[in-house]
């Protein structure tokens, strides 16, 4: 048959990346990860897989991020038995972070069967569980960087340092065909420059079929080294230094908090800043921290890292009633806590306790999805709700996106050049509709039009010797391209609540807000 790729996720948003190869010999997945974003496309985690678990023959995983390795458990918990290729270090790492996940799942749904019960409404079971997350550690299988391995009888694959995260890869395909092997490459997530723990991305030249991810297509951040990076937030640390207050950092616990705990155990260490506490509120960064460092070998700055590790101002929060303590603290401190994007996690709670004090700074520092907490805090939300209750943002919203684990624009196209020439088509995937947009046009001269593709949600092409022909699909796709990467109804609910909320405090006297009751009773009537 003619090899088929099909785009299970990452297409026209940057989370759920799962990419689906069907060859004569049999089927493959690369990646299987979790939508995250707004409650329209977090809902897919929950639905069945657009394909039968039972019928792929394989997987290889780009890297351990949730929103490439997420879904694996489930895969497993539906019938999937077969190899998880990946390097070592991402099979250690999905090793803590899979777990954790699957706890998460739990308790997720355990606080929601729970408020559904006092509903009278239906149960809902959890995505998977801590023993369908056992059973697909398993079934990984460690590769080497830059070694061709078999996956399927006429297709072998070889891993590159994609330079994004600890065990990171971009992965080339070679797919045996009558008229000569196809050669397909992709990116999973490219790495920036200068990165402070991983190196620059690698990768091979001249393939048939690129996929190259797009998360930040459309810009281009400014450039900076080590020293301007740690210069930026020494001084975002001292414009947050309050006698009384916090610096919250939204942060995933998987390399963007190794490299805050690195910059700012150096900072205090070179007497940039003056000794604070640093609370990592995170059972996963710590037990990824383990992970860091007995591959520090592995790591551009192994050595200052675990020096880092050693610092008095450095400590760990590892059970609940530590992780509550912290609200108690008195003195300015720092709280770096999961999850990076303010989707779930413990750093909801310190939101929770700090985002209505002046006194407190939250600092970005990654990509926020659209729909998520996160962004909705980095567009200037004056009011937010958090787990039902609305809190008035008084805090102050900093980002400093020099932590991105993604290259930017121009670091993309850089990397594109370096893979021509390209006989037949690019994929663009894993970024918002601007996103690719803005890649594409940065692309205009580098490769003809015809050649850059912008699949959608559950598309499939087939990859001919002559170039990619989009088919159509076995099924409906599960979300229309306008459903992807944008808020939906139920942040609409949210904002209409918060306003509802904001009109009856505003109102003149007790009849002005009977009127607007009253109107807002009629207007729901059928």
């Amino acid at each position: 048959m003619i090899p088929r790729l099909t785009f299970h996720g990452a297409a026209g948003t940057v989370t759920g990346s799962c990419i689906r190869l069907e060859t004569g010999q049999g089927q493959i997945l690369i990646d299987c990860g979790m939508f995250q974003g707004s409650k329209t496309e977090k809902e897919l985690n929950y639905r069945p897989f657009p394909f039968d678990p039972r019928g792929i023959a394989a997987v290889i995983l780009t890297h351990a991020h949730i929103d490439h390795s997420g879904l694996l458990p489930k895969l497993v918990r539906h019938g999937y038995d077969g190899p998880i290729h990946a390097t070592r270090a991402t099979a250690d790492l999905a090793g803590v972070m899979l777990p954790d996940s699957a706890h998460i799942q739990e308790i997720e749904v355990e606080q929601l069967n729970r408020r559904a019960q006092h509903r009278h409404g239906g149960r809902v079971e959890p995505i998977y569980t801590a023993a369908d997350a056992a059973a697909c550690q398993k079934l990984f299988v460690p590769q080497p960087y830059d070694a061709w391995f078999t996956v399927l009888p006429g297709l072998r694959a070889r891993l590159w340092n994609a330079g994004h995260l600890l065990g990171s890869a971009s992965v080339e395909l070679e797919i045996a065909a009558p008229g000569g092997p196809l050669r397909l490459l992709a990116s999973g997530d490219i790495g920036p420059d200068s990165k402070l723990m991983d190196p620059d991305p690698q990768g091979p030249a001249g393939v048939d079929y690129l996929i190259c991810e797009s998360t930040y297509g459309d810009r281009t951040r400014e450039e900076a080294g080590a020293d301007t990076r740690r210069q930026r937030l020494r001084d975002e640390v001292r414009a947050a230094m309050n006698p009384n207050g916090v610096l919250l950092i939204p942060s995933f616990a998987v390399e963007r908090a190794q490299e805050l705990i690195s910059d700012l155990s150096r900072l205090i260490a070179d007497g940039e800043l003056p000794r604070i506490p640093i609370y990592v509120d995170s059972p996963l960064a710590e037990k990824a921290t383990r992970v860091f460092a007995d591959h520090a070998r592995e790591l551009e700055v192994g050595a200052t890292f675990l020096k880092g590790l050693r610092s008095h101002d450095l400590h760990f929060t590892e059970t609940v009633e530590q992780s509550k303590a912290l609200d108690r603290l008195h003195g300015f401190h720092i709280v770096i806590a999961a999850s990076g994007m303010c989707e779930a996690g413990r750093i909801r709670h310190r939101l929770k306790n700090w985002l209505w004090r002046e006194e407190a700074t939250v600092l970005l520092v990654g990509y926020q999805a659209a729909g998520t907490l996160g962004r909705i805090l980095q567009e200037g939300a004056a009011t937010v709700r958090i787990q039902g209750e609305e809190y008035n943002v008084r805090a102050r919203i900093r980002s400093l996106d020099l932590y991105s684990g993604h290259a930017d624009a121009a670091e993309l196209v850089d990397w594109v050049k370096a893979r021509l020439p390209l006989t037949h088509a690019l994929f663009l995937d894993h970024g918002e509709p601007e996103a690719i947009a803005g890649l594409a046009a940065r692309l205009d001269g580098v490769l003809p039009a015809v050649q850059i593709l912008r699949p959608a949600l559950d598309a499939p092409y087939e990859l001919t010797a002559t170039g990619a022909v989009a088919v159509e699909p076995e099924t409906a796709p599960r979300l229309a391209p306008e459903k992807l990467a944008r808020l939906d109804w139920h942040n609409d609910v949210s904002r209409l609540f918060l306003d509802i909320n904001d009109a009856l405090k505003g109102a003149a006297d007790e009849r002005a807000r009977d009127v607007l009751i009253r109107r807002l009773e009629r207007a729901l009537k059928p």
